[in-house]
């Protein structure tokens, strides 16, 4: 019995230091809940964006909508860049079918703003007003004509496009921090891995954090465009809706696409809000970027995102203009998000202490008892006021002391 009381003692002291952990970190802003992510620390899910192997999206008729090297969805959506939206209600193996949902006003009415505005170019941003935070989930990330294969281990062709992102920024005087650690290999689990540095990328309260892909599908004339003259791989902006700032992320989206696209016609495809978080419940203002795909040359890819990196400070209001609409840039879970999960952690520590709890007494009487023993051993741990005498107010005790 001894034996039995000293390992349920340990078992409960384990877990206040635990819960106490949890809350500590939540009001002092540790990283500890950002770099946890309790919904997807084991993913093995197919991994996205692999050469080959992609998923073809089609309305009621028949007709493509969409390629992308992922997974879909029942409930994924898409989102085109004259503003028809998608939902995804059926999948067949590598083709999924959706269902018009309607014209997304939102995106009109970003764009009407957006054109009936005298736009400024980046180079005459006047001041400093944000910075701008990159990094990539799947550092091997490369692209065939130019670096000869898909993948380069720790060091692909990729890192060129988010310097090509980087270098238009600088150049309009937007401050970057570009984060270039490696998170191979290329599996679901590198948005995990890649989880620490977005949230380190955070520390610096960036304006707009973007983790920068290509797709992987075969055919390179999906991406190919050419606009204002150059051969340029055009883009996808990717939003996970298994996140609690999906709102906050999709109205940047639709900004982002609006203000690029008003730059420069349809260097952004398409929106897709997909199953999982991407890592953007850091921030509002957190997206996920896909320049063109694997069978398109670098150069395109660079190309590409140098245009639609023209329109980022547009979007984000520091050129000078204002924002299309305002937001929270820059700032980490907040304390509602922070308190959500330690909510949620706390209601599964409770269920798995009971649990343990029933388990090891053998019986719900005994249950009883050791959960009584265990609020005596709390209470224990917490000093007690004076008594109070009947009859003498509080102030009456503290002079008597």
């Amino acid at each position: 019995m001894k034996k039995r009381k000293g390992k349920f003692t340990l078992y409960t002291a384990a877990l206040l230091v635990g819960l106490i952990l949890l809350v500590y970190s939540a009001n002092r802003d540790v990283q500890f809940l950002t770099v946890l992510n309790t919904a997807g620390l084991f993913n093995n899910e197919t991994p996205d964006h692999i050469g080959g192997t992609f998923t073809t999206i089609v309305d009621e008729q028949g007709n493509m909508l969409s390629m992308m090297s992922r997974n879909a969805y029942v409930g994924d959506e898409l989102y085109t860049s004259e503003g028809k939206s998608y939902r995804i209600n059926k999948v067949m193996g590598d083709t999924a079918k959706a269902v018009f949902i309607g014209m997304d006003s939102q995106i009109i009415a970003y764009s009407d703003l957006l054109s009936a505005q005298e736009v400024p170019v980046v180079t005459n941003i006047a001041e400093k007003k944000g910075n701008i935070a990159i990094y990539h989930s799947h550092t091997d990330e490369s692209y065939v004509p130019t670096d000869g294969t898909e993948s380069i281990p720790f060091k692909g062709g990729i890192y060129q496009v988010g310097q090509a992102m980087v270098d238009k920024l600088k150049g309009g005087g937007v401050s970057v921090n570009y984060d270039q650690t490696a998170h191979d290999p290329h599996d679901n689990n590198a948005y995990v891995r890649s989880r620490r540095t977005a949230a380190n990328l955070m520390k610096n309260q960036p304006t707009a954090i973007f983790d920068v892909h290509r797709d992987g599908v075969p055919d390179p004339a999906y991406y190919r465009s050419e606009i204002n003259g150059k051969d340029v791989a055009t883009l996808r902006l990717v939003v996970g809706r298994g996140n609690p700032r999906m709102e906050a992320n999709m109205d940047f989206a639709k900004r982002m696409m609006a203000a690029a696209n008003n730059m420069h016609p349809k260097v952004v495809k398409e929106i897709f809000v997909g199953k999982g978080d991407y890592n953007q419940d850091l921030s509002p203002t957190a997206l996920l970027i896909e320049a063109g795909t694997h069978t398109n040359s670098k150069g395109q890819a660079e190309r590409g995102v140098a245009l639609f990196t023209e329109a980022v400070p547009v979007a984000l209001g520091i050129s000078g203009a204002p924002a299309a609409a305002p937001t929270e840039p820059g700032r980490t879970t907040g304390a509602g998000g922070g308190w959500q999960a330690v909510g949620w952690i706390l209601g599964i520590a409770v269920v798995m202490g009971l649990g343990f709890i029933l388990i090891n007494s053998g019986n719900l009487g005994n249950a009883k008892n050791n959960i009584s023993s265990f609020a005596r051993e709390i209470t224990g741990l917490f000093p007690r006021g004076a008594a109070r005498k009947p009859g003498m107010p509080d102030n009456d005790q503290d002079k008597e002391k």
